[in-house]
């Protein structure tokens, strides 16, 4: 008889976490496991605006998935670009661009998000995101680059459009985000003579009123304040018209010469989802407590895929698509696999939300922690030992904590490595949406599969 196939889609926080537990506690020879993503390392998302920034480097926050004691996954190198749940086979892009047809018993729908995109002329073409480690390096290149063309300009107006930036998006990603780039910035500029440091501008702009609205008004204030202090520009209640080349507008009527616009502003649910005759909440999987897509067989969904109801709050509430719900979710749905496998019954997802935590570079810090409102060192503190404790081998979490020493004895370094830089690096590029099958194309992938029985 054959052994059951469980097939995990993404190696996000939810499907390494499921992945883990699994091999720690799956019997010899009771399943089959395999792991689908493009990559062979677990990304470390919160920590990447301080890869942006050179603080650390891009190998810290890749965790490496073949560093484990119990390494039985068979890691398939390529991204799902669609399911047909009735013939029960995930339909996979290789890295190669090869299509193959991986049959399931137990399917994991893990595989994250892209950034939440809207239509504004020249967005996709122009603007830059901060969703993967290629895009931080890329980031990090471009604005040291942006420094260099306008130092070696004679054009004031060239200069004026370079040493401008602008970034969307006032939650954590983008607060993070402006704050460690503007630290990188404001300790370059030391290196960089014959440039104006009055002539460096960085503006946050959200179209909420709030700035990070998660933390409260007290904190939320507090950010905002730490990040005006240090110069960057917020503007709440505002978003971008139009995006160009050289210049952005805002919808307020201001046009910024700018060469550099950061995208964060809030994601959503993979397309894979869109693939699945299955309801949405939001444009993620509705589904039970149990992490379990109803009337589809063995089809489960978590984190950014899967709307799980957050039962500590009722109401209809569902938990928010962070890290350490994430992790959590992963851990609950290996177990509920196995229950499956040994006919026992599934347990609900619940986790209370631990709080938040919000670095933005230097001392500066905002936190708060089982609802304790930090600032400052305190509050960085909190901030970094949960990072580092979250990392998921002892060789990232040394990394890690080495390159923050380093950068804090030693300072910043403003070198560009030119990996990438010839290839173009915007929202478009780095998404892959386009990639994903219709319902027909899915069909005829898996036609074969299903005559064959």
């Amino acid at each position: 008889m054959a052994r059951p196939r469980i097939l995990v889609v993404g190696a996000g926080f939810a499907g390494v976490a499921c992945v883990r537990r699994l091999e720690r506690r799956l019997g010899v020879g009771e399943a089959d496991l395999s792991l689908v993503t493009p990559f062979s390392y677990q990304l470390y998302l919160p920590l990447l605006p301080q890869v942006a920034s050179g603080v650390l480097t891009p190998q810290s926050i890749a965790v490496s998935l073949r560093r484990s004691s119990k390494h039985r996954t068979r890691i398939i190198p390529g991204g799902a670009v669609g399911v047909d749940a009735k013939a029960k086979v995930c339909v996979i892009r290789k890295i190669t661009g090869e299509m193959v047809n991986e049959p399931y018993d137990y399917i994991v729908l893990s595989p994250g998000s892209i950034t939440r995109t809207f239509d504004i002329p020249g967005l996709v073409d122009n603007a830059r995101g901060m969703k993967t480690l290629a895009e931080a390096a890329y980031i990090r290149d471009h604005v040291i680059s942006q420094l260099d063309l306008a130092d070696a300009s004679q054009d004031e107006a060239e200069r004026a459009s370079r040493l401008q930036f602008v970034v969307v998006g006032g939650g954590y990603a983008g607060t993070e985000t402006a704050a460690c780039l503007q630290r990188l910035t404001t300790n370059a500029i030391r290196r960089y003579p014959r440039l104006d440091p009055k002539l460096i501008k960085w503006h946050l702009i959200d179209i909420a009123p709030k700035l990070m609205p998660e933390l409260g008004d007290k904190l939320g204030q507090s950010a905002l304040e730490i990040l005006r202090k240090r110069g960057i520009e917020v503007s709440l209640g505002v978003s971008i018209e139009k995006a160009g080349p050289e210049e952005v507008t805002f919808t307020d009527g201001r046009v910024l010469p700018c060469r550099t616009l950061i995208w964060t502003a809030g994601v959503a649910a993979s397309p894979l989802v869109a693939t699945l005759d299955a309801e949405t909440v939001r444009g993620r999987l509705a589904v039970t407590p149990e992490m379990t897509v109803p009337r589809l067989d063995g089809v489960f969904a978590l984190g950014d895929a899967g709307a799980v109801p957050d039962v500590t709050k009722g109401d209809g509430a569902v938990c928010p698509p962070t890290a350490q719900h994430s992790m959590r979710q992963g851990r609950v749905m290996a177990d509920n696999i196995l229950a499956s496998l040994r006919n026992q019954p599934l347990k609900p997802y619940a986790h209370k939300d631990l709080g938040l935590v919000v670095d933005l570079g230097g001392k500066d810090a905002v936190s708060k922690p089982l609802g304790i409102e930090l600032r400052g060192l305190p509050a960085q503190a909190v901030a970094r030992g949960y990072h580092w404790s979250a990392l998921r081998t002892n060789v990232a979490k040394t990394r890690v904590l080495t390159n923050w020493m380093l950068n804090a004895f030693a300072g910043d370094d403003f070198v560009r490595t030119g990996f990438q830089s010839r290839n173009p690096a915007t929202l478009k590029d780095f998404e892959y949406t386009n990639d994903y099958l219709t319902a027909d194309q899915i069909r005829e992938h898996t036609r074969g599969l299903i005559a064959g029985g």
